[in-house]
């Protein structure tokens, strides 16, 4: 299945883009209800907090009277760090019960209000954030959900700014303007990315991209940064280091809009383990690629490898995103070979050397020009300027005392 995370600050239209994907065939798993449902008369979780707040939070009948408890808990850090130490474990248990009565093709969207308070962002495969002016959204907790405005500016004041949630954001959806709007925006994200994407992890495919060369993007390295995070969820202990390599990681540098990341292990056994955890994070495995092509004369910082010229030194394991609104290829590559060494240098040589940019800028462009119409077609094609500039990146690295 499909797992995709969903927020917003309160007041921001969330629930308008879940009920969108309901609608459109998603399976809605919502933070906002399983948190009223956890605390329900009878349950632990209402009893933790009446011991933490008092029987001031109830109502007469015996239930959770929440304008009370926000009062209270939301009055200082300290008080509403409990209340999320109560709730948070219980609504996370809950979650999981029911996503794991899911079907396995379905689209699980987890509709989570204090997601990137929680960390929880890099556990998905694509984070949706829905998000609006904070004065429209103080206009609108008055007028529709009857807040007092000191109470919706303390609300919005205790959740993430705008600039923590951008940092996880996949896809921001801005809600400025009429509820209109955002369904059809949400339609769209449906349709175009979601349902694709879906496609693309049940089939295990990677999505199909069309390698174009494209201006330097001030947010890949933030994009990046994304895509390292969830990697390191996935793979754990089991990578020795994950790094952002290739074109788009040198600041500057036209390149194809396809992040190019590194995931370094202790062997291909262990690469092998990660596959299912990959899948599951959206990187489904390309099989029929298993190895990079072998240079004439072998080297690494490694002493071992120094002129090896064995070509068992150069086998990888490659996974790209299935997610065709973000094309990112993840190869995995073992501690020391050559290969993995070089992905390494050749991004602080690139960077370092104008000139060596301007070549490798002029090599894309003819390639980009001869219609190599897939990602392997596009790196075959610029093999033979590598071969050369491998044995240049290494003279460099002597000189320069580069280490990975």
């Amino acid at each position: 299945m499909l797992r995709i995370g969903l927020t917003g600050g309160i007041g921001a239209g969330k629930s308008t883009v879940s009920a969108t994907f309901s609608e459109c065939g998603g399976i809605i798993v919502d933070g906002d209800v399983i948190a009223r449902e956890v605390v329900e008369p009878g349950t632990p979780g209402l009893a933790q907090l009446v011991d933490a707040f008092g029987e001031d939070i109830l109502q007469a009948d015996g239930a959770l009277n929440r304008p009370a408890l926000a009062a209270v808990a939301f009055s200082d850090d300290e008080k509403r760090k409990t209340l999320n130490s109560i709730v948070h474990p219980l609504v996370g248990h809950r979650r999981s019960e029911l996503i794991a009565a899911a079907s396995d093709d379905a689209v699980i969207v987890e509709d989570i209000p204090l997601l990137v308070e929680s960390q929880m962002a890099p556990m998905f495969p694509l984070v949706i954030v829905v998000d609006a002016d904070q004065e429209l959204r103080v206009r609108r907790l008055i007028e529709y959900r009857g807040f007092s405005e000191e109470d919706a500016r303390a609300r919005i004041k205790a959740q993430a700014t705008e600039e923590q949630r951008r940092a996880v954001a996949d896809v921001w959806l801005d809600n400025s303007g009429t509820a209109g709007a955002l369904v059809e925006k949400a339609r769209e994200l449906w349709y175009q990315r979601i349902v694709p994407f879906a496609h693309n992890v049940q089939q295990r495919e990677p999505a199909q991209v069309t390698p174009r060369l494209v201006p330097y993007d001030p947010t890949w390295p933030d994009q990046a940064k994304r895509v390292l995070a969830r990697l390191n969820t996935a793979c754990g202990h089991r990578a020795r280091r994950i790094d952002h390599i290739g074109s788009t990681a040198v600041p500057g540098l036209d390149a194809k809009d396809v992040l190019d990341i590194q995931v370094t292990v202790d062997s291909l056994d262990i690469a092998d383990e990660l596959s299912e955890a990959l899948l599951t994070a959206g990187y489904p495995r390309i099989e029929s690629v298993t190895e990079d092509v072998a240079k004439p004369v072998g080297r690494s910082t490694v002493a071992e490898f120094d002129h090896v010229t064995d070509e068992r030194f150069w086998r990888k394991r490659i996974h790209a995103s299935a997610d065709p609104g973000r094309p990112t290829t993840v190869h995995i590559r073992v501690d020391g070979w050559p290969n993995q060494q070089f992905a390494l240098l050749f991004t602080g040589w690139v960077g370092a050397n104008p000139g060596v940019q301007e070549d490798y800028v002029a090599l894309k462009l003819r390639v980009s020009a001869a219609g190599h119409h897939d990602t392997g077609a596009y790196a075959d094609a610029k093999e033979r300027w590598f071969l050369d500039a491998y044995g240049r990146a290494w003279e460099w690295a002597d000189t320069t005392g580069w280490r990975p």
